[in-house]
């Protein structure tokens, strides 16, 4: 499938007609430059890019999905919503879609090539609870690491709960791995306890997940460039559950971080 196709299927919903990783030669960055000419694409008709999505950070999932390294989207106007700690989100438009609670970045300024973990830390501006609604384009969610890539990164849409100011949650770097590091999450749906995760579970914490993203863009040809005032959410700290209209989910993380509620609609 071309990059035209692939913005195709995306905009129908339409699972696609076969599995571009069938084909030996389609590897990790042929399906890369395929995301990045979809996010060509996607600019061209007037979408704007507001950040990037993380995915297969946590290592407790790779042996479900087959998956066993981080990849990594784009994430567009149109499917970020930024809101408090109740938010309201269409799930119209996804395929098959499923919700992941993880841990949203804010960028005040570009990192350098390179960067350090301390480096990272004062290029953040604010941290907020996050649900991202994940899709799969192929069908019950078989596929491997460059179809996942292809299709998006996986991306759906991202809700942004309320922000904190990442210097009021810990004062360097080291502080802020190991706070997020030991932070668990409660993920309920309907008043009823699904999962649990922790932090460390994402490449041992968020920021980790962010500084091996880093090394990945700057690795990628063509790539663009973290820009300030991008999002960047860092993976999920549960499996990925499937979701459908009605329903209302929340991630009830450790204080100081915020609950995060979501009525599907």
């Amino acid at each position: 499938m071309t990059p035209t196709t692939l913005l195709q299927h995306y905009d129908s919903a339409a699972l696609w007609p076969a599995v571009l990783s069938d084909t030996s030669a389609y590897t990790l960055a042929a399906a890369y430059q395929d995301a990045l000419a979809l996010r060509s694409l996607r600019l061209a008709r007037g979408e704007k890019a507001r950040g990037f999505k993380l995915g297969f950070t946590n290592r407790s999932i790779w042996p479900i999905y087959g998956v066993y390294a981080p990849i990594w989207g784009t994430v567009y106007d149109s499917t970020l919503q930024v809101g408090e700690g109740e938010s309201r989100l269409p799930v119209a438009g996804l395929c098959q879609p499923r919700i992941e609670p993880e841990i949203v970045f804010g960028i005040r300024y570009t990192p350098v090539a390179g960067a350090s973990l301390e480096d990272l830390f004062d290029a953040i501006e604010w941290l907020a609870p996050g649900f991202e609604l994940v899709q799969s384009h192929l069908p019950n969610w078989k596929f491997k690491a460059p179809d996942a890539v292809a299709d998006g990164g996986l991306h759906g849409r991202l809700v942004v709960g309320p922000r904190l100011a990442l210097r009021s949650f810990a004062t360097s770097a080291s502080e802020l791995v190991q706070r997020l590091a030991q932070s668990t999450v409660r993920l309920v749906c309907d008043g009823k306890l699904q999962l649990q995760g922790q932090g460390s579970l994402v490449l041992d914490s968020p920021l980790q997940a962010l500084h091996h993203f880093l090394a990945d863009l700057h690795a990628c040809p063509g790539a663009p460039a973290l820009l300030p005032g991008d999002v960047v959410t860092t993976g999920t700290w549960t499996d990925a559950l499937p979701v459908q209209t009605g329903q209302t989910w929340r991630a009830e993380f450790d204080a100081p971080i915020p609950a995060l509620q979501l009525q599907l609609v």
